[in-house]
């Protein structure tokens, strides 16, 4: 990440475009805006992003789609997505397909900035200082925690978001220990969980895909009444 992050503001109301763009730049956001898929796409060819906001819903196109996009050709820019309060299933299905964070119409746009400066402190890479810390293995998977990066049993990458990646290593560093979506939600995104808030849920069925299927069902127990589970021992050392 850029001293000046730099964001893309994605929304098709010109005028809330505008103003977002304006705030965001007195937070000492480099800020560029797009109002439509086909500018979107332009942006993103043209541009070196840090954070995407993500509007739902744009004229020419859906802003799930979009998601998807960035995932498949820049899969480590966080997304925030942008929904309005009644469209729960879009929000579940901007999780499922790779968002990092989700806000609902209306919003405070200090709530907002405070979401996308909590989402790039999870997808920036480790200090020097903490990269001496940490490594971890369980289960024949390695994770370094400087690079950001997990190893399957058989040397293949695994690809996790950054959200992916810190409610992971939230289990690694606490084996064993029953966490509730509660605990799970203020580790990883420093807020309280909603009445109606499936974010930890839909993150822990993509860790458990991504995983390996069955094996991350077995990894991951699910406690009636409790939250989740890391079964496997895990051992912490040097990265080297």
């Amino acid at each position: 990440m850029t001293a000046t992050p730099h964001a893309l503001v994605v929304d098709d109301d010109q005028e809330i475009r505008k103003l977002l763009g304006r705030y965001l730049v007195e937070q000492g956001f480099r800020v560029t805006l797009a109002g439509s898929k086909r500018e979107f796409i332009e942006r993103v060819s043209a541009e070196r992003l840090d954070i995407v906001v993500l509007d739902v819903l744009l004229p020419d196109g859906s802003g799930l789609d979009l998601c998807r996009y960035i995932r498949q050709r820049t899969p480590h820019v966080p997304v925030i997505m942008v929904t309005a309060l009644r469209e729960e299933v879009d929000r579940i299905i901007g999780l499922e397909i790779g968002a990092d964070d989700y806000i609902g119409k209306p919003f405070n746009p200090r709530e907002l900035v405070a979401r996308m400066r909590a989402v790039l402190r999870r997808s920036t890479s480790a200090t020097p200082a903490q990269a001496k810390e940490t490594a971890y293995r369980f289960a024949g998977f390695k994770v370094d925690a400087a690079t950001r990066s997990v190893t399957a049993p058989d040397g293949t990458p695994v690809d996790l978001t950054g959200a992916e990646f810190e409610l992971l290593r939230v289990f690694l560093d606490r084996p064993g220990r029953i966490l509730t979506r509660e605990q799970l939600l203020g580790h990883t995104q420093g807020r309280e969980a909603g009445p109606l808030d499936r974010s930890i849920d839909v993150l822990m069925s993509r860790i458990r895909r991504k995983l390996g299927g069955a094996t991350g069902d077995t990894l991951f127990k699910t406690v009636r009444n409790g939250g989740y589970q890391l079964a496997a021992k895990v051992e912490v050392g040097d990265p080297g």
